[in-house]
Formats: structure tokens, sequence, C-alpha cells
């Protein structure tokens, strides 16, 4: 709750414990082993910050955040804990708080999609496991791609873009750098690896606006953002890597505004633990990078994780807010991680910080808080103040109802699978198809007309040569006729002047002998003529 414009979280005896929201993007951390009240301090702190005016995202892995948007039971446990701590006074009371559902499954909230460049080609590496020189190689890519115009939406997008670098490798790799195939085949191995695992409705359309987060409502209140993790939790890589995202996300988005009153928006991250384990050197220093630079954007982030040694150092040291519950210390492994604990503190000089480590109840914590002048307080041994919204778990209809009542609902809800990349690839692929076909089809046509030349030409060629045959043999008739013809003229005439000049021969002979003269006068004529 809010008290003279600063965070009621706790009273150490009759001293309130405030954080100061000049110092709240300070961000910090809340810790402590399982079921010593790590929820209800998260949950005390948003319900103020959204008092506030500041909007709120919050991971809820475990599902025991979603009644937020209900009124707080006032039962005995709580009655007795405000009269404990003389709440009343301070103006205590249960209300529900504004609240969005979010999920990245669309099944307990409304989805929650980014896209395939947005999230970009180092962050979507580490999804996928890939090594330095496929990342180097998904890195060009999304070079390529950008060069070329084209919009990686979704998975299909980015196997389509692949497909179309794997085709061009040889002339992009003169440009870019080598393109290997086997990293080519790597890449897209993951992508469909991460499909598998249902990571792929995670990228779509329309891709979440972040701005859309930083509302309050009619009374002023910031809204709270609950992201539903359960089933995104068993999905270890996507978890962190979405949390990733949404940070930098945040941070390329807002403008810097130095050192602000309050801070814009608060992020609370669940099982932080998640977010570096087996992350690589270079993922840990965009993190602690992105954690260091974002407080000069107005935002506070709080990791919520069992014991502070599961954060790494350099982002350890950049959280100044510690609500630290207690932590078992059975094994000597126990026993060095809380004295590591205990050590994060300024010291109190009333108490070894280390033993009360180990004594603290449920609903109490070692708080220690960075002062106006960014100074940490002494730690102290504080009692965590009620929630005031309900606790427990929210029931399914219910929630459904108030999802379907959310600003968000209809803007988000229903997927969109716009013109990308892939749908490029589509009619890319159809053109081509189609001019392979009109190439074969005018190929298969060249080759029949060839073939048409061809019988045609063999055609007139047999007609030729049959023509001039026939014309050959019409020629060797004309001049067999024509000399039959001469033959029989040439005897009858010859018959005729011989018979008439044998008939003249034989009165020629006669007069010279008689009828031999006249024998010997026509032969000798008859044969004269026959020659």
């Amino acid at each position: 709750m809010v008290k003279d414009g600063k965070i009621l979280i706790g009273k150490a005896g009759d001293q309130d414990i405030y954080i100061y929201p000049k110092m709240a993007n300070r961000h910090g951390m809340i810790c402590g082993a399982t079921g010593t009240g790590k929820t209800v301090s998260l949950r005390v702190m948003a319900e103020s910050f959204s008092d506030m005016g500041v909007p709120v995202f919050l991971a809820d892995v475990k599902g025991d955040l979603a009644s937020m948007i209900l009124e707080g039971d006032y039962n005995d446990n709580i009655r007795k804990r405000v009269d404990s701590m003389g709440l009343e006074d301070y103006g205590y009371s249960v209300t529900d708080y504004p609240v969005n559902f979010w999920d990245l499954y669309g099944e307990k909230g409304i989805s929650l999609r980014t896209t395939i460049s947005e999230m970009g080609p180092l962050l979507l590496s580490r999804i996928i496991d890939l090594n330095d020189t496929q990342t180097d190689i998904l890195h060009i890519i999304f070079k390529i791609a950008d060069d070329e115009g084209l919009i990686l939406t979704d998975t299909k997008d980015l196997k389509a873009m692949i497909n179309y670098v794997g085709e061009k490798a040889k002339e992009y790799s003169a440009v870019y750098g080598n393109i290997a195939p086997v990293s080519l085949a790597a890449i897209t191995r993951g992508v469909v690896a991460m499909e598998t695992a249902g990571a792929d409705i995670f990228f779509g359309e329309p891709a979440l606006n972040i701005r859309d987060w930083f509302r309050t409502d009619m009374d002023g209140r910031g809204f709270i953002q609950i992201l539903d993790a359960q089933k995104l939790f068993l999905n270890t890589k996507l978890y962190s890597i979405f949390l990733l995202w949404l940070l930098s996300e945040l941070f390329e988005t807002l403008p810097e505004v130095g050192d602000p009153a309050k801070p814009r928006m608060v992020f609370f991250f669940d099982e932080a633990h998640l977010l570096f384990n087996n992350a690589n050197k270079v993922l840990l220093e965009k993190i602690e990078q992105v954690v260091k630079l974002i407080r000069s954007k107005g935002v506070g982030i709080y990791f919520i994780t069992q014991n502070p040694k599961d954060i790494p150092d350099g982002v350890l040291a950049q959280l100044g807010n510690k609500i630290q519950h207690a932590l078992h210390a059975y094994t000597p492994k126990e026993q060095e991680g809380a004295k590591a604990a205990a050590k994060a503190f300024r010291e109190n000089p009333d108490f070894n910080t280390f033993n009360v480590l180990q004594e603290l109840s449920t609903g109490e914590a070692l708080v220690s808080v960075l002062d106006p002048d960014g100074i940490p307080t002494v730690v102290e041994r504080t009692k965590i103040l009620p929630p005031q919204s309900r606790l427990g778990t929210l029931d399914d209809g219910a929630r459904d109802s108030f999802i379907k009542e959310s600003e968000f609902y209809i803007k988000y809800y229903e997927a969109e699978d716009n013109d990308s990349c892939y749908e490029f690839m589509q009619r890319r692929n159809l053109e081509l198809s189609k001019e392979q076909e009109r190439a074969a089809e005018e190929k298969a046509l060249l080759k029949e007309q060839a073939a048409a030349d061809k019988l045609a030409a063999k055609e007139e060629e047999k007609r030729l040569k049959e023509a001039e045959k026939k014309k050959a043999a019409q020629g060797k008739a004309v001049k067999s006729a024509a000399k039959s013809v001469a033959s029989t003229t040439a005897g009858t005439i010859g018959r005729e002047i011989g018979k008439s000049m044998g008939s003249a021969g034989g009165k020629f002979g006669k007069s010279l002998g008689g009828n031999v003269g006249a024998a010997l006068g026509r032969g000798i004529i008859g044969t004269l003529f026959k020659l």
C-alpha cells in the first residue's frame, strides 16, 4: 500500500519499511525458499505500484497471481495480521486491481506475439542452440532479408528465407561471406525443433505493441499485465528468451528519462534463475547490459528466485532493493549460500543477519532498500504487509470472462497471416514454375515443329523424285511412240513408193527385156526404198 507517497511493504517493530518511488527503478530482488512468502511480497509491491499509477508486468508461473483481479477476502487471518500491525490506522482495505491476462499459447490469456524480425538473430540463435558460426550465418540471413525488403514474421517466413538463401548461396557468398549448406541445414533443424516445442505460436501478427501496457484505469491505477507462464515455464528456454526479449523491446522502445519521480513501469520475473541457467557469456553480457541501462528508461526490474546466488554477480550488483525471506541451511552447500545471502546486506548491529535469515517465519523477511540518496539502508527484520487483493487461484470460467472483457481482446486475440516472406516466395516459386512450364511447352512446340518440318521436307523430296521419275517415264514413252510412228510411217510410205516404183521399174524392165527385166526392176527399186 502507499503511505505518504512511499511504498509501504512492511514493519520492523514500530518502524515503517518503505521503498522510495524515486529509487524503485534501481531494480531489486525477492528471494527465499519455497513457502516462505515470496509471492505475498510480490503482490504487496505490485499492488502498491499500481496504486501509484505505475503499470506492472508479472510472470505468473504457479497460477496464483491471477486472483489479483478480485477483491481480497477479509478473513480471520488477514484481520489478525492487520490488527497486529496497526494497518487500519493506515487506511488498509481489501480491493481488486485492474488486470489484463496474457498467454503465449493463447489459452489462459490474450495471445501474446512478436515477429521473427523483432526477436532478432541473436535471441533466436539462443532459442535454437546455434553455435557461433551458425549464429553468424543467421545474422547474414536477416541482413539479406532486410536488404531485399523481405518481411520475416513467423517461422514459415524464416524457413522460406533459409531455403532462398540456400538456392542463391554461391551468389550471396561473394557479397556476405561464406554460407555453408551444412550450417543452413542446422538452422532449419533448429527452427523445426522450435516449432515442435510449440514456440512457433509466439511468432506472428498482430505483434504486441509494448506501449499498450502503459495504461491506467479510470481511478488512475496502473494496469497489471499478468502473463500466464504455467505452460511456458515447462519450456525453460523459451521462457528465458521471452523475458529477455521483453526487456530488450522496452529498452529499444522507450526514450531516456533519467531518474523520474517514480518508475514508468515495473517488471516482476518469477523463477528468475531460468533467465540465467545455461546462458552463454554473450547472452549473460546482454542481460547485464539491459538491466544496467534500462533504469534510465524509467523501468524497474525485480527478480524472484530462491537464492541470490541464482543471479549472476554482474546483475546482482544492479539490484538496490532487496527482500530476503528465509533460507534453509541444513547442508554445507546451503550454509554457504545462506552466508553469501547474509553478506549481501548492509549489516545491522542489533542482530546476526546469518542467524536471523534461518529463523524467519512465513511472511517475514530481511529487507534493505535504497534511501532517497541511493544509499542502501541497514537490513531490517520486517513483517510483510498482507495483500489487498484475493489470495489463491482464479476459476477458469471467471478468467475467460475477464479476458473477453479486455480492450485488447479484439486487437490481439485473432492471429493474422499477412503477406510476408513466405507468401513472396510462394508467388516467386509459382512464377518460376509457370516460366518453366512455358519454357517446356515452347521447347516441345519447337521440337514438334522441327519434326513436322523434317517430315514435310522428306515428303517434298519424295514427291519431287516421283515427279521426276514420272516425267522421265513420260519422256521415254513419248520418244518410243514417236519412233514407232516414224518407223511405221516410213515403212508404209516406203512400201507405197516402192510398190509404185517397182511397178514403174517393171514396166521399165519389161521394156527392156520382158518379164525378167520387169521383176529385176521391181526388186531393185523396192530394196532401195526399204533401206
